[in-house]
C-alpha cells in the first residue's frame, strides 16, 4: 500500500513497501528546472544538480562516492526542463545511509569555489558532447523553432557563456529560490517499515527549511513556428518535425500516447514500417510527445542521407496525410494499447521506476497515481479520442529544425 508522509518542515513523503524486494530506491525531487530560469540563469539547475556531489560540510565529493561504492549502492541525478532529482538505489539495510547521503548533497552542498570551477570544466565538457551529438543538437532547435524565446525554448545545459561567467553567489541565490521542503518531495519504494522510514528522514530531512517555490510560467508551443537549420559536418541529417501537444496533467495524455505509438511510437508504427523497413531510407526514426506545464509537444525524428531529407519528409508527411484522411484502424488501435499498457506493467516490476513515478507525480502533478487509475484510463481510451488527438495536433501548426553538413541545400 501506498502512504502519503509529511514531514515536521512540510516536506511530502511517498512511499510504496514492497516486501519481497531486498532493495530500496529513494528520490529527492526538486521543481527546479530551465523551465524556471530567468535568460541569464539559463543552465544553473543543471549546473547545481553537478555541484551537489562535489562535497558538502561532513563530505568531500571522494567521500560521497566512496560511501556509496562501499556499500554496493547507485547515486545519481538528473535534472530536466521542469524537475531535478537526486536518487540512490541500495540494498534494504542501506536506506538508513542512502537518506543520509542525499539529504546531505540536497540540503547541505559546500560549494567550494576550486570544486566549483573544477566541476564547471566538466559541465563545460558536456556541452561539448552535446553539441557533438546532432540528434541532441536537432531536438534542441527544434525546441527553440517551438517555443523561441520563452523559458522552454532554451537548453537544460544553458549557454557556454553563463556557465563560464556565473559566480558562487549567482549559484546560492537561484538555489535560495527553489531549493526548500515546501518545493520538493521525497519518493521511496522497496523493502522499508514505514514507521521507520519516516523517523530516518525526519531525523535527515527534518531540519530543512526555506520559503516556498516558484509557479511554472506559462509557454506557448508554436506560437511562432520557424523552420531552423544548423550546419554540422555529420553523415546523417538530421530532421525533427514539431507540433502542439497536451499539457502536463490533461485527461488527453492517454490518448496522445496511444496516438504516438500508432504513428511512430514503435517498431510496428507507420513511420518505422513506411521509413526504415520498405523504404530502407532510415535506421532510426520515431515520435514523442511530451507535457509541460498549460502546454506540451509532440516530435517527429528521423536520420538519413542528407540526400534522402526531401525524399523522408514527404513520406512523412504522406502517412500523416493518410492517418488523418482514413484513421486509425481497429487493428492499430488494440495494438497501441495492448502496447502501452504491457510496457507499463513490466516497468512497475522495477523498485525505481516506481519510485521514479510516484516522485514526478507527487512534484509535478501534486497527485499519487495509481497503477490501476493508470491502466484503467488505457483502457477507456476510444478509437475516436485517439483520432481527435491526431487530428488535434497534426493539423495544427508544425515548427521544423535540421541539423548536418551543408544542410540547407537539402531543405525545401
Amino acid at each position: 500500500m501506498v502512504n502519503q508522509i509529511t514531514l515536521s518542515n512540510g516536506l511530502r513523503v511517498i512511499a510504496e513497501p514492497l516486501p519481497h524486494l531486498r532493495s530500496v530506491s529513494i528520490g529527492v525531487w526538486v521543481r527546479a528546472g530551465s523551465i524556471l530560469e530567468k535568460p541569464e540563469e539559463n543552465g544553473l539547475s543543471h549546473f547545481i544538480e553537478h555541484l551537489a556531489f562535489k562535497g558538502t560540510a561532513r563530505r568531500s565529493a571522494r567521500q560521497i562516492a566512496q560511501e556509496m561504492d562501499a556499500v554496493g549502492g547507485y547515486l545519481n541525478a538528473a535534472t530536466s526542463k521542469l524537475a531535478t532529482t537526486y536518487y540512490a538505489k541500495v540494498i534494504d539495510e542501506d536506506l538508513p545511509l542512502a537518506a543520509d547521503i542525499l539529504a546531505d548533497i540536497v540540503i547541505h552542498p559546500a560549494y567550494d569555489e576550486r570544486e566549483m570551477n573544477k566541476e564547471r570544466s566538466v559541465v563545460l565538457e558536456e556541452i561539448s558532447m552535446t553539441d557533438d551529438s546532432p540528434e541532441d543538437v536537432a531536438y534542441d532547435l527544434v525546441a527553440t523553432a517551438m517555443f523561441g524565446d520563452q523559458p522552454l525554448g532554451r537548453t537544460i545545459l544553458g549557454p557556454r557563456e553563463i556557465i563560464e561567467s556565473c559566480s558562487r553567489q549567482d549559484i546560492l541565490n537561484y538555489r535560495a529560490r527553489h531549493y526548500s521542503p515546501m518545493n520538493a518531495c521525497v519518493a521511496v519504494a522497496g523493502n522499508f517499515e514505514t514507521e521507520k522510514l519516516r523517523d530516518i528522514l525526519e531525523q535527515h530531512f527534518g531540519a530543512w527549511q526555506g520559503r516556498a517555490g516558484e509557479l511554472y510560467p506559462v509557454n506557448i508551443t508554436n506560437r511562432n513556428p520557424a523552420v531552423l537549420t544548423a550546419d554540422k559536418d555529420t553523415e546523417q541529417a538530421h530532421i525533427c518535425l514539431g507540433y502542439s501537444g497536451r499539457e502536463l496533467g490533461s485527461q488527453d495524455v492517454y490518448a496522445m500516447a496511444v496516438f504516438n505509438s500508432v504513428l511512430g511510437g514503435g517498431m510496428s508504427s507507420r513511420l518505422f514500417q513506411r521509413i526504415r523497413e520498405e523504404s530502407a531510407m532510415a535506421y532510426s526514426v520515431y515520435s514523442a510527445p511530451s507535457a509541460y506545464p498549460y502546454c506540451g509537444d509532440f516530435t517527429v525524428y528521423a536520420a538519413v542521407s542528407p540526400k534522402n531529407v526531401r525524399t523522408v519528409v514527404s513520406q512523412i508527411d504522406e502517412e500523416i496525410a493518410k492517418l488523418l484522411n482514413d484513421g486509425i484502424t481497429e487493428e492499430e488501435f488494440k495494438m497501441a494499447k495492448a502496447q502501452l499498457k504491457g510496457g507499463f506493467i513490466l516497468g512497475q516490476e522495477s523498485a525505481y521506476n516506481r519510485m521514479n513515478g510516484m516522485g514526478s507525480n507527487l512534484a509535478l502533478l501534486n497527485r499519487y497515481i495509481p497503477t490501476e487509475e493508470t491502466i484503467r484510463r488505457i483502457e477507456a481510451v476510444t478509437r475516436q479520442d485517439a483520432q481527435r488527438i491526431a487530428e488535434e495536433t497534426l493539423r495544427g501548426p508544425r515548427s521544423e529544425a535540421y541539423v548536418g553538413k551543408k544542410i540547407g541545400k537539402y531543405v525545401k
